[in-house]
This record gives structure tokens, C-alpha cells and sequence, in this order.
């Protein structure tokens, strides 16, 4: 019998505790709701719409009274027993969640018809907001938003200590409330195209293929804005932001995809790998599809300039290969469906372009560092257990270096969890964002990304 398999079959030193009779109440309505809305997925017309929304309703007031019970009445990051708990150590909870998630994505992009029963519910909300009957991808965006508030308000109840999360957590509840639920919703019901002004190539790259481009131009002067947004976002504001605050400015603060995963994503976020082996597979798959939506975006343009004659009818298959297993598979059903079993930001790390071009321009031209101080260190590896990118936070702490990956996404969490002050987020000076120590530390040099 190996060491870890003698090791894993000991009693622990303190046994995980039962949630309380609150908590399970709580917990019940939880489980109430989603029985309900599998009620209303199965349910005849004049059961459905009641179903759906008492689900709705009983599943978000459990969730946000089980916060306040969980995380109301306590002081500091609390994240006791997180790896002896089958909800949170890929236990059976865990798995049953991911495949539920991953059920829910696969028939969702591809078997819509099967969730027309969800869908059918949301028509009146649809009407007065997009002036439209609801689809498949407003019930997404819809469960998507309402994940992000319902947790995020979890995640103000946790960190309420702490000022910069307070802000960050909030900022990301605003931009997926506004900007990327009911702004679009908005412009559709004024005839207008249904724009995410929170979303810019690479990320969202066919704002920026020559088919999105034209599509956009051809409602007027807010197409052409739209167009002009698009373009200043992702080629001058993304790098000028980026220089003074690192990418933490869009992927903790902004993005819809980074904010599920701070939210929703929070429960599972000490699940990320840390080996090396999985730092090189991260930095080897996720610059290949910054590389390959260049190269799409390129060739795509080459070939409307040429008149079609490079691709000629592969142009849109090209574009749409791209889309389906970037956009769909990996972002979709992967990124977000392996929640419990990967961790919060499988798709932040190995697949998101927008992650890698602000990863490079961070490492390179950025001011943003988190500093450390290895003397009040004590090696007590929650910043590295807390970190959902990966980074063994803890190394560059008991060394006392600055960490400068191109994979931190600046969320903080490292230093909110330290017991000890050891680690701040600070956007100083170039000069001196490595420090001298550093050049003698081999190994630390192979490991920044």
C-alpha cells in the first residue's frame, strides 16, 4: 500500500462537522428548487410555469440564506475541511454536480428542444425585456446572471472583511447584470444587434471577423460604434489598462466568464493543479489558441480582401470550426460543466485567448506585481491552496520575490487568505519588478509564465 493510501485512510485529527439544523433547512429549499425545476422540465402547460418559478424561487432563497447562516456570523476566509467534503474533493457530490452541469451545456447548444419547458416560462421576461419570445440562450443567460448574483452575494457574505474583494465581487454582479444581460436585451428590443460591451476579440472573436464587422456596420452610426468599440477595446484600451493594472482589470473585474468563475466557481477553486506538468500543458494549449484565433482573424480578412478567392467556401466552415470546439466545447460544456472536478478557471487557464494576450502584455510590459514578504511568511500554504490559476503562491512567499506569472488574474484572493500580511497587490514602477535574488533561482525563472 502506497504512503498516500495509508495516509488517506487515517481518521482526521478533527472530523468534518455536520451542518447545522439551519444550515440543513437552508440546504433543503436548495434541493427543493431544483426538484422543481425538474418538475417544470417534465411538467404538462398548466403545471409548468408555476413549477418554474416556485423552483427559481425556493433555489435562491436557500442559496442566499444558507450564506447568511454559513458565512454570516464569522470573522476571516474560511475554508475548513474543503478537502475532506464530497461537495468540494471530487467526491460523489462533486461528480454528480459536474455531470449535471455538463448534461445541462450539452443540451443546451446542442438538443435545445429538450429545455423548451424552461424556456416557455421566461416568455413574458423575454417580451418586456428584448420585445421577443425567450430562446435557448436568453434561458442560459438568464441562469448564467442569476448564478453570478445568487453567489456573488455568497461571496460578499464570505470576504465582507475585505474591501478590495467587497469591490471586485461587486464589480462583476454589476457588468453581468448590466452590461451582458440587460443591455443586449435592451438594444434587441430597439431593433438593434444584440452587442456584449463586455466582450472583445480575441475573446469574442467575430465582433472582429470581416462577416461581424459588416453585420454591425450595416445599422447605421451605432453599428459603426459598436465596430470602433470593439476595436479600441481589444488593440489600445486593453493594452493601456492592462500596463497600469495587469489583466486583473478585465478577467476578475469585468469579464462574464471570470465572474462565474469568482462567484459560482468559489467553492471549487482549490482544485486547480498546481504541478508543473499542468503549468506546461496550460502555457503549450491556451497561447496555441490565442495563435490560432490570429491566424483565423488573419486569413479570414486576407480572404474577404482577396474576394473570396483564398478560402473561397471554407471561409465560413473555417470560422465556425474555431467556434465550435473553442467557443462551445471548451469554453461551454468544459470550462464551465468541470467546475467541481477541475476547478473554477479550466477555461481561464488552458483555453481563453483573452487571458493569454492580457497574460503576455502582464508579464511584459505591466507595472502589476504582487509582493511578498518572506521573513513574516509561515508556510502555511493558503494562498497556494486558494490560488485558482495554479500558481504555487506559497514558493514565491517564503522566498520573499514578487510574483509576476502571466496567469495570475490579480483576483487577491492569496492575500486575503494570508494570516500574516505576507502578500500585496500593487502596481508600482517598472523598474525593479524583479529583483535581483531572483536571477540566481533557476528554478524560478522556468516557472514564470
Amino acid at each position: 500500500m502506497s504512503f498516500l493510501a495509508a495516509y488517506s485512510d487515517q481518521p482526521l485529527a478533527h472530523p468534518t462537522p455536520e451542518p447545522s439544523a439551519a444550515e440543513r433547512l437552508w440546504l433543503a429549499l436548495v434541493a427543493l428548487g431544483l426538484l422543481a425545476l425538474g418538475v417544470a422540465a417534465l411538467a404538462p402547460a398548466g403545471l409548468r410555469d408555476t413549477a418554474f418559478w416556485l423552483g427559481l424561487g425556493l433555489l435562491s432563497a436557500g442559496a442566499l440564506g444558507w450564506s447568511w447562516r454559513k458565512f454570516g456570523g464569522s470573522r476571516g476566509v474560511r475554508h475548513n475541511f474543503l478537502w475532506s467534503r464530497a461537495s468540494t474533493s471530487r467526491g460523489a457530490v462533486a461528480w454528480a454536480a459536474g455531470v449535471a452541469l455538463t448534461g445541462f451545456y450539452v443540451v443546451l447548444y446542442w438538443w435545445p428542444a429538450y429545455l423548451e419547458n424552461l424556456i416557455r416560462p421566461l416568455d413574458g421576461l423575454s417580451q418586456l425585456l428584448r420585445g421577443r419570445a425567450a430562446d435557448q440562450w436568453f434561458l442560459y443567460g438568464s441562469f448564467y446572471t442569476l448564478a453570478v448574483l445568487l453567489m456573488g452575494g455568497r461571496a460578499l457574505l464570505k470576504y465582507r472583511h475585505s474591501p478590495y474583494q467587497r469591490v471586485r465581487t461587486a464589480s462583476v454582479m454589476f457588468f453581468q447584470l448590466g452590461l451582458a444581460w440587460l443591455l443586449p436585451g435592451v438594444l434587441l428590443a430597439l431593433q438593434q444587434p444584440e452587442f456584449y460591451f463586455t466582450y472583445f476579440w480575441p475573446l469574442k472573436y467575430d465582433y472582429l471577423f470581416p462577416g461581424g464587422v459588416q453585420s454591425l456596420l450595416q445599422n447605421g452610426h451605432l453599428g459603426a460604434f459598436m465596430v470602433g468599440w470593439g476595436i479600441i477595446m481589444s488593440f489600445v484600451a486593453t493594452p493601456v489598462l492592462t500596463y497600469f493594472f495587469g489583466k486583473r482589470w478585465y478577467c476578475s473585474w469585468v469579464c462574464g466568464c471570470g465572474g462565474l468563475a469568482e462567484t459560482a466557481g468559489d467553492p471549487y477553486r482549490h482544485l486547480s493543479d498546481k504541478r508543473r506538468e499542468a503549468w506546461r500543458y496550460e502555457v503549450s494549449i491556451v497561447y496555441t489558441v490565442l495563435g490560432f484565433i490570429v491566424v483565423t482573424t488573419a486569413l479570414l480578412w486576407l480572404n474577404a480582401a482577396r474576394g473570396g478567392a483564398l478560402l473561397g467556401r471554407f471561409s465560413d466552415e473555417f470560422a465556425q470550426t474555431y467556434g465550435f470546439f473553442i467557443g462551445s466545447i471548451f469554453a461551454g460544456v468544459v470550462g464551465v460543466g468541470f467546475y467541481p472536478i477541475l476547478g473554477s478557471r479550466v477555461w481561464c487557464r488552458y483555453g481563453c485567448p483573452m487571458a493569454a494576450y492580457l497574460g503576455l502584455l502582464q508579464k511584459h510590459f505591466s507595472r502589476f506585481r504582487i509582493t511578498t514578504n518572506g521573513g513574516q511568511c509561515i508556510s502555511c500554504g493558503n494562498c497556494s491552496n486558494v490560488c485558482e490559476m495554479g500558481i504555487d503562491v506559497k514558493q514565491y512567499a517564503q522566498r520573499g520575490e514578487p510574483i509576476i506569472r502571466a496567469a495570475c488574474v490579480g483576483c487577491g484572493l492569496c492575500s486575503t487568505a494570508c494570516p500574516r500580511g505576507v502578500l500585496n497587490l500593487e502596481n508600482g514602477p517598472r523598474e525593479g519588478r524583479y529583483q535581483p535574488s531572483q536571477l540566481i533561482h533557476a528554478d524560478s525563472l522556468r516557472i514564470l509564465s
